[in-house]
C-alpha cells in the first residue's frame, strides 16, 4: 500500500503518456487509409456521389435497425454474392457493420473482386448513432 502512494504520480503520468500515445497512432492510423470515413463524410459522399451503403452484418442486427437505404450483404455471403454489386462498380461503396472490424474484412474480399471505390464507415453503426444520425428498420 505504501508503495502505491509513493508512486501515484508516476503511475497517472504513465497512464497519462500511453494514453496520449494511443490518440496519436490512432490519429496516424486514419490519415493514411483513407478508405475510413467518418458519419459526416459518409453523408456527404451518399449525398454528393450517390454512393451505395452496404450493410455486413448478420440478418437480426439489419433488423434492428441501419442506415438509411442500406444494402444488406452478410459478411459471410460477400464472396458469392459479389455478382450483386457489379452495377454498381463505378459508384463508391460504403460498407460498415457494428464497429468497422467486419466491415474491414468486406472491403478486402471486394478489391480481391477487383472494386476499386471501396470506403469503410469508421466505428461502425456505433459511430453513426453516436454522430446522431438517423436509423431506419425498412429493407431496401
Amino acid at each position: 500500500m505504501e508503495f502505491l502512494r509513493q508512486n501515484m504520480n508516476m503511475m497517472w503520468a504513465a497512464l497519462a503518456v500511453f494514453s496520449g500515445l494511443w490518440l496519436l497512432v490512432e490519429m496516424l492510423r486514419q490519415l493514411r487509409d483513407k478508405s475510413l470515413l467518418t458519419p459526416f463524410a459518409a453523408t456527404m459522399l451518399i449525398n454528393r456521389e450517390d454512393a451505395v451503403v452496404i450493410d455486413v452484418r448478420d440478418q437480426g442486427d439489419f433488423d434492428q435497425g441501419h442506415l438509411p437505404n442500406a444494402r444488406h450483404l452478410p459478411l459471410g455471403d460477400i464472396e458469392r454474392r459479389t455478382g450483386e454489386l457489379e452495377k454498381f462498380r463505378a459508384r463508391p461503396l460504403i460498407l460498415y457493420c457494428g464497429n468497422g472490424s467486419r466491415a474491414a474484412t468486406a472491403i478486402a474480399t471486394l478489391k480481391k473482386a477487383g472494386f476499386e471505390k471501396l470506403y469503410n464507415l469508421r466505428g461502425g453503426l456505433f459511430e453513426w448513432e453516436k454522430a446522431g444520425q438517423p436509423l431506419t428498420r425498412k429493407k431496401k
